[in-house]
């Protein structure tokens, strides 16, 4: 019996402790990684390389001058941002901002599901939010300790109802509520033509907060809340580009069709200034976390890390695919393959738009692509990166993982050339710039996500 019980407080002194570690410091074991490739994304394997001009370009050389630098491992997007992709975007913050509106109502009209006499259409109270206690007497017995107790919870702070499709069309409308919200997003009758409704795109913006980190960092104390700054962007793409980057032009058509039209689906978006194209790359991030929240996995959602522009010198690293002092992704010097097929969108031939099969933009995978898989890394659309226009930037950037971007300096690169240039700005070396807040119909974008860890697994694909 003796024997027994010594076995059985041995047994406790063992356990009672809970670990395995026999007192060494171990480290915490967490899950094991498995990176995931992004949908739609190549791996970039990072490296050094000469960025800049490598021919004796004396315009180039002033603002581009060789520098050898190394960038670190990411993803790109295979293709620019189509029309579709963006699209997906713009529906749900449309969506969202409706869907509050609609909210915002259905807590000032009050009343249950059902209420205000919509008949079997239902009424505007379907619509209420998830979280809403109005006309739940049972509403505080359920909070949780957090909602109770914790300094951060705001109580203002509703779920959206995406349960129920919001109704478009003028005759499903379920009551009177529902009307007055939906006639705030439409145009008034003398701004509307052919017997169409139209939108007031002016209205759905994407709200977001970003740090900057770089300027926080460089604090030794105080509050970093004033590093902390609120962005309210308009999302809709500016059509009207069509029209006023190009005098004495008929483009009335591309204005009207390019990016509502299922036609131009897999074209790249354009129309987006730098501010759009930062909005969205957040938008994504956020986008994907909510899908890993709702999965039910907070450790995953951590896991998320953001889509954001492309550095100056990570996008000349894509684009070279792998060439070292090439002109353009292909190589080069030539803008042909040995049939004399043209191997990019862009203006060839002093102005012969079609010479190379094309008048505006192509689908966004067209042409081959380069070494790393990338598509139209030279011609089709200009694309924005993260990195403010400075002539002399090359001069004092790092020469690891370089990047200038200066929140005062609203120039901000353009990289790749478009259809509508020459052959030097599809130069893979060849810097341009626009106002971060300017729209064109030749300037599109494409994102990246940074690389965790130093292996590369890439059998957990899509």
């Amino acid at each position: 019996m003796r024997k027994v019980v010594q076995i059985i407080v041995l047994a406790l002194l063992v356990t009672s402790c809970g670990k395995s570690d026999k007192g060494q410091v171990v480290g915490v074991k967490g899950k094991s990684w498995n990176p995931e490739r992004p949908y739609g994304m190549i791996l970039v394997e990072g490296g050094s390389f000469i960025m800049g001009k490598s021919d004796y370009d004396i315009a180039g050389l002033k603002d581009a001058p060789t520098k050898t630098v190394t960038v670190p491992s990411f993803y790109m997007d295979e293709t620019e941002i189509t029309n579709s992709e963006y699209k997906q975007f713009v529906y749900y913050v449309r969506d969202s901002v409706v869907r509050q509106k609609l909210a915002e109502a259905a807590e000032f009209a009050g009343g249950g599901a059902g209420a205000a006499g919509g008949g079997n259409q239902g009424s505007i109270q379907d619509y209420a939010f998830k979280n809403s206690q109005s006309g739940n007497n049972n509403a505080q017995q359920n909070l949780t300790p957090y909602q109770e107790f914790s300094k951060h919870y705001d109580p203002m702070k509703q779920l959206l109802n995406w349960d129920i499709d919001i109704k478009w069309k003028t005759g499903e409308y379920p009551d009177q509520d529902y009307v007055m919200v939906m006639d705030e997003f439409f145009l008034s009758d003398d701004q509307s033509y052919n017997g169409e409704r139209m939108m007031d795109v002016t209205q759905f913006k994407y709200s977001y907060k970003e740090m900057d980190i770089q300027s926080a960092a460089k604090l030794e104390n105080g509050d970093r809340s004033n590093f902390v700054k609120e962005y309210d962007v308009e999302v809709y793409p500016d059509t009207t580009v069509w029209i006023k980057d190009f005098n004495y032009s008929y483009n009335v058509p591309m204005h009207n069709d390019y990016f509502i039209h299922e036609a131009f689906d897999n074209y790249p978006v354009v129309g987006v200034n730098w501010n759009q194209a930062k909005a969205f790359s957040q938008w994504r991030t956020m986008y994907l976390k909510n899908y890993k929240k709702d999965k039910g996995s907070r450790k995953e959602t951590s896991r998320v890390e953001s889509f954001r522009l492309p550095s100056e010198a990570e996008w000349e690293y894509a684009a070279r695919g792998g060439l070292q002092s090439a002109t353009y992704p292909w190589g080069g010097p030539y803008t042909k393959d040995d049939r004399a097929c043209f191997l990019a969108n862009f203006k060839p031939l002093r102005g012969d738009y079609a010479a190379d099969e094309a008048l505006y933009t192509v689908e966004a995978d067209s042409y081959e692509p380069n070494g790393f898989g990338l598509y139209n890394m030279s011609g089709n659309v200009a694309e924005w990166v993260n990195t403010s226009y400075n002539p002399s930037s090359y001069e004092y950037m790092s020469s690891m993982s370089p990047n200038v971007n200066n929140a005062k300096n609203k120039r901000k690169v353009i990289r790749g050339g478009s259809w509508k240039d020459v052959s030097y700005y599809l130069q893979v070396s060849t810097r341009d710039y626009e106002y971060a807040d300017t729209a064109r119909s030749y300037i599109g974008f494409r994102t990246v996500q940074n690389y965790l860890g130093n292996t590369f697994n890439l059998n957990s694909n899509f």
